[in-house]
């Protein structure tokens, strides 16, 4: 296998923004690594409501494909974040319209049970 050594030039590979809060919350490793995946699509192709705050369409379905994890895993972990306030998530008028997700920022040393 060959290696790479960093250097102070060294150009890195697309990352995840992982913020420093997270590291101590009580949620699964699942939790934060969505979380993460959320608030990267927030930032890059967020859209703004009414009020110009952020938010992202991101359906079940899509977030088990994009986390390799079944649809079930991904719902807890959505509950999981909603539950120690990182998301919120609004429900659309009308059958079939996907939940706005609103990636909620955390405050640094949050400590919930």
């Amino acid at each position: 296998m060959d290696y790479e050594f960093m250097t102070a030039g060294t150009p890195l590979p697309p990352c995840l923004p992982f913020p420093e809060a997270l590291v101590k919350l009580p949620v699964s490793g699942t939790a934060k690594i969505m979380y993460c995946r959320m608030l990267d699509a927030m930032l890059t192709r967020g859209i703004e409501d009414e009020n110009g705050i952020l938010f992202v369409y991101f359906p079940v379905k899509q977030l088990a494909a994009a986390l390799s994890r079944c649809n079930m895993t991904v719902k807890r972990s959505l509950n999981e974040l909603e539950n120690v306030g990182l998301i919120m998530r609004v429900r659309q008028q009308g059958f079939g319209e996907p939940n706005r997700i609103y990636v909620l920022i955390p405050k640094k040393g949050i400590e919930k049970a």
